[in-house]
C-alpha cells in the first residue's frame, strides 16, 4: 500500500487517479484475454496456425498496453495535448500512406505492414483527433477572435478525407459522430443540430446511391433475403444456444463456423459459452466506465478537459456499442472492434493510449482558491490620544 505521507511521482499517482475506473479497464483487458481462449483457437485452427496462436498474442499486447496506459495516465494536462498533437501528425501521414502501400484486404488499404507487424493508423488517429477537435472547441469559446470552429471543422475533413478513401465508413461514422457530440457539448445551437442530422443522412444516402458495398450491408441488413448474412445468422444463433447461462467453456460450437469469431463477432461467443449474463456483465462494465468518464466531464471546469474526457468515453462506449449491436441485428456490419476484447494489436494499444488519456485527465487536482480582500480591514496601529 502506498502511503500518503508519500511524495513520489508515483505515490502522487495513486492518490489522484480514478482507481474504480482503472480497475474497470484492467477487467476489460483481462477478460480480453480470457475470452481469446473461447474464441480464436478454431479461426487458428483454419488458417493452419498454432490453436493458441491468436491467444498468444492477445497477451503479449496486452501487457504493453497495461504499460502505455498506466504510462499515459501520468502526463500532466499540457503533455496530453503535446503528445496528442504528435500521435494526430504521425498517425495522419501514416493513414494516408495506407492510401498507396498498405496491404489490401476485402477491397481495403487500412493496414501497414512494419518490421512483420500490422499497425493499422485509424486506430490511433482516433484519440488523438478527439483531443484536438476537444482543445480547438475550448479555445473557440474562451478566445472570440480564434475561429475554433472552423478549425474544427478542418480537422474533420482532414480526418475523413484518408478514411472515406481507404474506404473505411466503419471508422468515418464513429468519428463523425463523435465530432458531432463535441460539438454540441461546445454548445452548438439546436439549428445547427439539424443542419448536421441532414447533411449525415445525405451523406448516407449518397454512400447507398454510389458505393455498391454500403448498398448491399443495408439491403441486407433491411431484408436478410437479399442476400448473404451467414455471419449475422450464425451470431444471433450462438445467443440463443447460450441462454442465459451458457453452455460453459469451450463448449461452444457456432464459434467452429463463424468466421470472424475472435474479432467482429467475440460477443456472440461469449453469449454461447458464458451466456447471456455474461454479455450483460460486460455490458455493466462498459456502461460504468463511460458514465464515470462523464460524471467526472461534469464536474470539471476546464472546458478542454471537460470536452476531451467526455468525447474520449462517447468514443469508447459508441465503438462498442456499435459492436454489439452489430452482433444482436441491430444495426448493419460495421467491422468495429469491440474495445479490449476483440483480438487486434492496433486496436488493444489504440485503446489504452485513448483510456491513458482520460486517466490522465481525469486525476484530482487542486483547484485555485481565490482569496478575496477583506472588506473592513482591521488596523493594528495604536489609537493616537486626543
Amino acid at each position: 500500500m502506498v502511503s500518503r505521507a508519500d511524495r513520489s511521482l508515483v505515490a502522487d499517482w495513486w492518490w489522484t487517479v480514478d482507481r474504480l475506473m482503472l480497475a474497470a479497464l484492467v477487467a476489460l483487458m483481462a477478460g480480453g484475454v480470457v475470452l481469446s481462449f473461447a474464441a480464436s483457437p478454431p479461426v487458428a485452427e483454419r488458417l493452419g496456425l498454432a490453436s493458441y496462436h491468436f491467444v498468444l498474442r492477445q497477451a503479449f499486447f496486452a501487457v504493453p498496453a497495461l504499460a502505455v496506459m498506466i504510462a499515459v495516465s501520468f502526463l500532466p494536462i499540457r503533455k496530453v495535448r503535446r503528445a496528442a498533437l504528435i500521435l494526430f501528425a504521425v498517425m495522419l501521414v501514416a493513414t494516408i500512406a495506407t492510401l498507396f502501400l498498405g496491404d489490401e484486404a476485402k477491397g481495403a488499404r487500412r493496414w501497414l505492414s512494419i518490421v512483420g507487424f500490422s499497425l493499422q493508423p485509424s486506430e490511433f488517429l482516433k484519440p488523438a483527433f478527439v483531443i484536438l477537435t476537444a482543445f480547438l472547441f475550448a479555445e473557440g469559446g474562451r478566445r472570440p477572435e480564434l475561429p475554433g470552429k472552423l478549425f474544427a471543422v478542418l480537422l474533420l475533413a482532414m480526418v475523413t478525407a484518408p478514411l472515406v478513401a481507404q474506404p473505411d465508413f466503419g471508422q468515418t461514422m464513429l468519428v463523425a459522430i463523435v465530432w458531432c457530440a463535441l460539438f454540441f457539448l461546445a454548445g452548438m445551437p439546436w439549428k445547427w443540430v439539424v443542419a448536421l442530422g441532414m447533411l449525415g443522412g445525405a451523406g448516407l444516402a449518397a454512400a447507398y446511391a454510389n458505393l455498391p458495398h454500403v448498398a448491399k450491408r443495408i439491403n441486407r441488413f433491411l431484408d436478410p433475403s437479399s442476400g448473404d448474412t451467414f455471419q449475422i445468422d450464425t451470431a444471433i444463433e450462438s445467443f440463443v444456444r447460450g441462454g442465459w447461462f451458457g453452455r460453459g467453456p469451450g463448449e461452444g460450437t457456432v464459434k467452429r463456423i463463424l468466421p470472424d469469431s475472435h474479432t467482429d463477432f467475440v460477443f456472440a461467443v461469449t453469449a454461447e459459452e458464458f451466456g447471456v449474463v455474461v454479455c450483460l456483465l460486460l455490458l455493466a462494465v462498459f456502461a460504468f466506465v463511460v458514465l464515470r468518464g462523464l460524471t467526472h466531464a461534469m464536474r470539471e471546469r476546464d472546458p478542454f478537459v471537460r470536452l476531451a474526457v467526455a468525447g474520449l468515453v462517447i468514443l469508447f462506449g459508441v465503438q462498442g456499442v456499435i459492436n454489439m449491436a452489430v452482433n444482436l441485428h441491430l444495426m448493419p456490419a460495421k467491422g468495429m472492434t469491440l474495445p479490449f476484447i476483440s483480438y487486434g494489436g492496433s486496436s488493444l494499444l489504440a485503446i489504452a493510449i485513448e483510456m491513458g488519456f482520460v486517466l490522465a485527465l481525469t486525476r484530482r487536482r487542486p483547484r485555485p482558491v481565490q482569496i478575496s480582500p477583506m472588506a473592513n480591514p482591521v488596523s493594528h496601529a495604536r489609537p493616537q490620544p486626543a
